[in-house]
Formats: C-alpha cells, structure tokens, sequence
C-alpha cells in the first residue's frame, strides 16, 4: 500500500485549483511569491517552464516534505510571446493582434518532492486556431468574461471558446493551465498514485 504524501499546489490561479480537484485527491494551496517577468530574449516555452520550477521551488523551500506543483503558461504567435493581459485594452490587442491566426500556449508543470529535493519538469503545448475576429466581438467577450488572468486572454472553458476555429494537443487540460494527463505521470512517478 502506498502512503500518501502531503500535496500542495503552488499556484494563485483559481483555474488551475479547479483542474487539480477533478483528481479527487487532497490538496493545499500555497501562493508563491514569483516575479513572473520574462527575461530579455526568453521564449514562450522557456518562460513557462522557467516559472514553473521557481513556483514549485519557492513553495518547496518552506517546507520539510510534501510534493510541490508548480506550473505557468505563456503562449506565442510567431516570435511574439502572449502572457496575461494587464488591462481591458491589452487583453483586446492580444485578441486583435491573435483574429486568424494560431496561437501554441506552453504549460510548464514541475514537481518537487521538498523532502528528497527530487525534481520533474516538463512543458506541455497546446495549440488554439482563431477564427477572424471583428474588433466589435473582442470587446464584447472581453466585457462579459473578464479574461485578465488568462493567457492570450483566452478563457476557453467560458465563452472565449467561441472565439476559436479549432484546438490540438495531447492534454485537454494544458490548454487551461495545468496538464492533468503529465502530472498524474509525474505523481506516480513519486509514489503518490492519484488512484490509490
């Protein structure tokens, strides 16, 4: 029989608490305090990753055991690089600037094990294809679904998924912000088996 270590979730994000309870497993949250700037040159999947383990690892180093989830997402179009939308009008620039176009949005997930010092990271893509947007729909959506702490200013899983043609990737859940199918991975891997 498997022991059950502590799980906390190093994450502010009330998308990626919603995603880590669909495993029916208990769980702390623990807010990090991150500077989540990307650096000069870094790229969507470096930063994504980069934020995950300091997250993971600023919980981690509060604690003398426990698995630590730390994830970020950023997403890219070309070489620009998308995250969170500071205010109402850059959340519509984003959307204008992504109408017809593919965006990929990168979710870096890592776990620490804070007893051990073991760690597993990776980075999970997720691509979303949008439809031609008109100026009018953008602000419209944007006024209704608030999509502030959201990357790319999408907020699938309410009405911005109306603004998308198609969606392509391993993991559903990675286009949220917390790739479910890779962290069960990285949990079994650690001894935790999220189904007992």
């Amino acid at each position: 029989m498997t022991v059950k270590k502590s799980l906390v979730l190093a994450s502010s994000s009330p998308y990626r608490r919603e995603l880590l309870e669909r495993l029916q497993i208990p769980f702390e949250v623990i807010s990090p305090d991150v500077n989540e700037t990307p650096l000069p040159g870094e790229t969507a999947p470096a930063l994504a990753l980069r934020l995950a383990i300091e997250k993971a690892r600023a919980v981690a180093s509060q604690l003398e055991s426990g698995l630590v989830i730390g994830s970020d997402q950023a997403g890219s179009i070309g070489d620009r690089l998308y995250g969170k939308p500071e205010d109402r009008n850059s959340a519509i620039e984003q959307l204008m600037s992504a109408s017809g176009k593919t965006m990929t949005l990168f979710t870096g997930l890592a776990v620490v094990n804070a007893g051990s010092g073991n760690e597993q990271s990776d980075v999970v893509p997720f691509s979303a294809r949008y439809r031609a947007l008109r100026r009018d729909q953008i602000e419209r959506y944007v006024d209704v679904e608030a999509p502030y702490g959201c990357c790319g200013s999408l907020k699938s899983e309410g009405i911005g998924i109306t603004l998308l043609a198609e969606l392509s990737g391993d993991d559903p859940t990675a286009l949220i912000g917390l790739p479910l199918i890779r962290l069960t991975d990285m949990l079994t891997a650690e001894g935790y088996l999220p189904l007992g």
